[in-house]
């Protein structure tokens, strides 16, 4: 999903000029990141979770020189799927698969 994207769906659907269809976007994102920072997780009911997640310092290799680099301890942010919305894609899955077959 993308920036455009929301602004369109939030101006097609509240009826509302782009430019603040994209005010409201980048003020929903805005708002989602700090939750994030905030509390370390943004959830959304039939959707599913971001998390943050802690990741440990370790060592990896360079593919190109295979030389080894310590790779610092950090965060990363991860997206849990609710089973709804797994459900739904695996459902929708399916119908493209049967779909593709008959084309």
């Amino acid at each position: 999903m993308s920036k455009k994207f929301l602004t369109d769906v939030i101006a097609q659907s509240a009826d509302m000029p782009a430019a603040a269809a994209g005010r409201l976007a980048a003020d929903i994102i805005a708002a989602i990141k700090g939750q994030i920072v905030e509390t370390g997780r943004f959830t959304i009911p039939d959707f599913g979770a971001f998390v943050v997640r802690e990741t440990a310092k370790r060592t990896a290799l360079n593919p190109k020189t295979g030389e080894k680099i310590a790779v610092k301890a950090g965060a990363a942010v991860r997206f849990k799927a609710s089973p709804a919305l797994k459900e739904a894609a695996f459902a929708g899955l399916k119908k493209a698969k049967r779909k593709a077959a008959k084309g």
